[in-house]
Formats: structure tokens, sequence, C-alpha cells
């Protein structure tokens, strides 16, 4: 099936699909149908491994027959699922048909009726989607995220020593360096990455409401809770909700999501703040031969890596959270809003897979303007007035704080030589006096690590 990304309705699939197709071999609809037999086709061998009466253990042959359904999957197999569902008007229930179809004519025929067996559909989606998101994370976001922190990182201390005026209310304030500020933005992804990776992946799996009906009235000597926690933590490498109803309450899901969307308001942040230093002439930017900043004004070198990933990770934060206060909300034992929802759940990672791409292209293009922040520095001599009355209140000198607001308050344009002159007219020792001098604006950056 040829694909032009020009005729694509969303740019995940269209103009980003080259930074996004990762995502497709989990979130995509012949993803959710390989899943779907994948989950089909792992519990029928936990039965038979159970051995529910009449099943017994398959053999290795038997099972590699039936892994292989899913092991190679492919877009002819996804298409005739498709073609079930036009008749039976139901997507679970065409790939429950499809995978019977495997056991006509082998020695498994007589037991196809066990496909699905005391199942209702949501015992698959709802062990497909989670095992789908876990995996899609493992494979296509962590590894993402994981190496843009280690390139922040690795910023960030290259620019340690590098001092730097601080902005607090937009206004100079206590130098800091450009290594630390970058600094804070490893540590806030970090610590919200390691309580990402604690969520559970839930799942639900429990009959038509929950409770095991078909199953237990069919077989009431099994432990089918014992059953269930084995098949979905133990071969799913999930985690098993233990009290539901007809569907997963999603409120782990939820809590993953609003994770996410913390991590993407971080770098929200994050691109704020280096579009701004930019803006300042804090920071150049490579560029290549060719490459045009902007269509009217020649000169021009757009920030345009931290825009776009602001824009995609708006846009991802915006279904996240919409997802995570949507889902957990059910009517009775289910309705079927969950559904179509679910079935964006892939976007908004896309679009998060986007920005870290244009956010770590932004990163590597960012080339630090000492000069000019040296000048910036140099023009706001004012800031060390802070640590001049900080000394003097130490020296228990009458009215500290207000002999330096009354100084900085009268200019704000002091330099070096305003300072001494107010420093050698003090009433206080040689050597605070000599302590005092030596302070800077390039010094007086205090400690973070």
């Amino acid at each position: 099936m040829l694909r032009n990304t020009l005729f694509s309705i969303s740019p995940v699939d269209g103009r980003y699909y080259a930074k996004t197709e990762i995502l497709s071999a989990y979130f995509s609809e012949f993803a959710l149908m390989q899943y779907r037999v994948r989950i089909e086709i792992e519990y029928f061998i936990a039965l038979c491994e159970a051995k529910i009466p009449p099943l017994s253990p398959l053999s290795e042959a038997q099972c590699a027959y039936l892994r292989n359904i899913y092991h190679n999957f492919s877009e002819k197999d996804a298409e005739q699922i498709k073609t079930i569902e036009n008749t039976t008007q139901h997507d679970v229930k065409a790939v429950e048909y499809f995978i019977k179809g495997f056991f006509h004519n082998t020695d498994l025929a007589k037991y196809t009726e066990f496909v699905h067996f005391g199942l209702t559909s949501q015992d698959i989606n709802n062990t497909a989607v989670p095992l789908s998101l876990k995996e899609g994370l493992e494979n296509g976001y962590f590894p993402l995220l994981s190496t843009f922190i280690t390139r922040l990182q690795t910023q960030s201390e290259t620019w340690a020593q590098v001092p730097m005026l601080a902005h607090t209310h937009g206004q100079a304030a206590s130098p800091t360096t450009v290594g630390k500020e970058f600094s804070v933005f490893v540590l806030r992804l970090q610590e919200q990455l390691s309580l990402l990776q604690h969520i559970p992946f839930a799942a639900k799996f429990g009959g038509a409401t929950g409770n095991f009906n078909a199953h237990y009235v069919a077989y009431p000597q099994i432990d089918w809770l014992t059953f269930a926690e084995n098949f979905v933590e133990k071969k799913l490498g999930l985690y098993r909700s233990k009290i539901t109803t007809q569907i997963e309450h999603y409120d782990h899901l939820a809590a993953l999501l609003h994770n996410l969307a913390r991590i993407n308001t971080i770098l929200i942040d994050l691109c704020r703040d280096i579009w701004t230093y930019i803006s300042m002439d804090y920071f150049k930017q490579k560029i290549k031969a060719g490459e045009v900043g902007s269509s009217a004004m020649p000169h021009k070198v757009n920030p345009i890596d931290f825009e776009n990933a602001e824009g995609n990770l708006g846009i991802a934060n915006a279904l996240m959270n919409f997802m995570a206060e949507k889902l957990p909300v059910s009517r009775l034992q289910r309705d079927l809003t969950d559904s179509t929802v679910l079935r964006n759940l892939g976007v908004p990672l896309a679009h998060t897979l986007i920005a870290l791409q244009s956010l770590q292209k932004g990163l590597d293009k960012l080339l630090l303007n000492e000069t000019a922040i040296r000048e910036d520095l140099e023009n706001n001599w004012v800031v060390v007035a802070e640590a001049l009355q900080t000394i003097l209140r130490r020296e228990q000198y009458p009215q500290a704080y207000e002999l330096l607001k009354d100084l900085s308050r009268r200019n704000n344009k002091l330099q070096k030589e305003d300072f001494v002159a107010f420093i050698d007219a003090l009433s206080v020792s040689d050597a605070v006096k000599e302590e005092m001098k030596k302070i800077t604006p390039f010094n007086y950056t205090g400690i973070y690590r």
C-alpha cells in the first residue's frame, strides 16, 4: 500500500512522519490488531498451561505455530481482519474469528472454542493497549528523552563556570552561571522521569463486568483470580487492577499521562528560557549554507527549533490532560467513550517525540556568546549590592540594607569605582574592606552543587 504523506490529515503522519515512524509499531491501527492477536494467543496458551479441561500444555511446535501468527503479522493479515469486521461490525470479534482460522485443519481444531473463552472485548483491549504503551515508551520515548537529558547535562557541565547575569522578574539579579541554569532543567527532568518509571502499566482482565462470571460458571473449581494474576503480571509484564468494572479504571494511565505532561511542561519552560537567551544575544545559532531564517529579512536566524518544540509540546499536553481527565470517567459498568479516545493515545506521544527531536537539534546549534554575557555583567555592577549589604549585616553594621538600597536606587548604573568609593567610606576594618572589594559580578555566583 503506497502512502503519500502529502495527503495525510495529521502532520504526525505527514510532514513529521520521519520523526514519528517508530511509534507506528505501537499505536497504529495495524499495531492494535497485532497486539490484540498477541493477547488472544497468549491467553489460549495460558489456558492450556493451566490445564483447563479438556486442554493440556501445548508442545513447543504448537506454541511456535501460534506465536508466529502475531510474530509474522502482516498487512495482508490486518486487511483480512478488516474484511471480517465488515461483517461482524465488531473489531475484537473479528480478531477472534481471524485466529480461529489458523486452528482449522490442525490438531488444535477441536479447541477452537477456547479462543476468547469467557472474555469480553475489554479483556483484550485493556491488556493490548497498556502493553503497547509500555513497549512504545520503552522503545520510542524513554531512549529519546534519556538521550536529551544526557546531552543537556553535558552542556550544563561545559558551561558550569561561565558567569551570567540572572534575571528575576525580567530585571538584573544576583549572578548565576550558564551551566547552573541548565542544570536546573536536568534535575527537574531526571526527577520526573524517575517518577514516571514507577507508574504501573495497569490492565483489566476479569470478564464482562470484572467478576469472572463466565469463567466461574463454567469452571467453579478453578482459581481464576490467581490465573488472571499470573497471566497479566508474569506472562504480559503488566500490573493487574484487582477490582474493576468491564473496563480498566485508567487511574494509573491518567497518572502516567499527567506525568508525561509535567515533563513536557518543564521542556516548554526550557524552550522559552533558551528562546529568551537567544533574543538577549546570550546565544547565537549555527547555520548551514543555504538555510533561510526569514523569507523577507536576510539577517535573521530564527530560534525555530525551540518554537517548533514548544508548539508540539503544547498540543501534546492539551491531548494528554484531556485524556487523563476523561478516561477515568465511565458511566456505570462502562460506556464506549474510552474506546475512541484510546485510539489517539499515540498522537500526543508523537508530538512529544517531534518536540524532543527539535530540542535536540536546537541545542546542537547553540553557540555561547560570552562577549554579550560579559558585557551584561559589566553593565550591572549594581547586583553586588546584595553581597555588600549581607557582609555588613554579618559585621552588625547599622542599617546595612538601607545604605545599599539608597546607593543603588540613586544610581542603578553603578560601576566598580562607585562601590570602591562606597566601601572606602565605611567604618569597618581594612580586612573587611578588602573582602568586599574582591566581589564582582563575575565571581558573585554562589554554589549549587
